[in-house]
């Protein structure tokens, strides 16, 4: 099969022709993507330089797509269903699933390790192992996946739009309505306005959030912030967020706030600006080289600041999906004015060098 392959840190991609991909063994499914949305963690994992070498991915994991054939024991989908892609699958049996924590499903950890449950990718070109970039490695003609992680959507709803619920979505409402569980009337301050960051954004809509800060440098996605309804936005490297903050809060800080945009300092920047027993939300994917540091434990501890991971929204996909699509039917959510660009496979570099530039919102590519 066709696919843009990663072969070295920093990319570019290359559009090769010789992919093979297993067909699905009991359990899983093989779906012909159709559209993948580019995110940032894409990004991230093409320029870490923690990439081994001579090892071969396969990046994309915000995809939509139809079923090509299912594996033994599947049931619930057939060839010819349209499906939304996640990266993390449930399995609904392991320690994580029986404890409602399904984003961290042993499924889940192929986002980290490159493989599914049984170390296998299933790619392979010319006879040596490609791996599974986060997960799906959708910027592909077809992937393999256990048959949880195609959820299966109406055939008139659009794959160039809902695809961008398989992370962008799932990640950013679901970092404030399943990881922060946001109460009507909180303040919020969110910081990046990209894909994820404009889902947080809407996320905090949907919970009633009385006001909803949006940091971001570039001006066109600080107005396209207004767009989807920040209540306020600002330049961080031009005016002190500190004191928007504090003057929008009687001096107490903000209730919530989101990193969104993979910054780890901006991170730091969070504990300033919550109030005491704020919530901190980690949900971009800063370069896995970086970390960050509490310059006073004793006083983040005393006044119960919280400080919270986020993978995918804390989601259960089958449950979200389906749910966000119901949201964005209702009105209630705008996922098409999140898309403004669309590639195909072979222009593929060209829209990462837009999301590296903070071009647009979502570059959704064509397979």
């Amino acid at each position: 099969m066709k696919a843009a392959l990663l072969d070295k840190p920093g990319g570019p991609l290359t559009i090769v022709d010789d992919i093979d991909i297993i067909d699905p063994r009991p359990g899983e499914v093989r779906v012909r993507v159709k559209y993948c949305g580019l995110c940032h963690s894409d990004l991230s994992v093409i320029n870490s330089n923690m990439h081994p070498e001579g090892e071969m991915k396969i990046v994309g994991h915000e995809a939509a797509g139809i079923v090509d054939c299912v594996g033994a024991g599947v049931s619930h989908l057939k060839p010819g269903d349209h499906v939304v892609l996640t990266p993390a699958p449930p399995c609904g049996q392991c320690y994580y699933c029986q404890r409602n924590q399904h984003s961290l499903c042993v499924n889940a950890m192929g986002i980290m390790t490159g493989t599914l449950a049984d170390g296998e990718t299933g790619l392979s070109r010319q006879g040596k192992k490609v791996m599974r970039g986060l997960g799906v490695a959708a910027l592909a003609e077809y992937v393999i996946t256990p048959a949880n992680g195609a959820i299966k959507v109406d055939e008139n709803v659009p794959l160039d739009v809902v695809c961008v619920i398989g992370c962008a979505l799932q990640t950013g409402v679901g970092a404030v309505l399943n990881t922060a569980q946001m109460e009507a009337g909180a303040t919020a301050i969110i910081m990046g306005a990209g894909g994820i960051g404009i889902a947080a954004l809407q996320g905090a809509k949907i919970a009633g959030a009385s006001t909803i800060v949006v940091s971001d440098p570039v001006e066109e996605r600080r107005n396209t912030a207004l767009e989807f309804g920040a209540t306020h936005v600002i330049d961080p490297y031009n005016q002190d967020l500190a004191t928007l903050c504090m003057e929008l809060t009687d001096n107490i800080g903000m209730d919530y706030a989101f990193e969104t945009a993979g910054v780890a300092k901006s991170i730091e920047d969070g504990i300033s600006l919550i109030r005491p027993g704020g919530t901190v939300v980690c949900v971009g994917s800063p370069p896995v080289e970086d970390g960050i540091s509490i310059d006073n434990v004793v006083l983040f501890n005393t006044l119960e600041k919280k400080l919270c991971g986020c993978l995918l929204g804390s989601s259960n996909s089958l449950h979200e999906i389906p749910r966000l699509i119901r949201l964005w039917q209702s009105g209630q959510l705008d996922i098409e004015n999140m898309v403004t660009s669309r590639r195909p496979l072979e222009e593929v570099n060209l829209g990462l060098e837009d999301l590296a530039n903070s071009r647009g919102i979502r570059t959704v590519i064509e397979i």
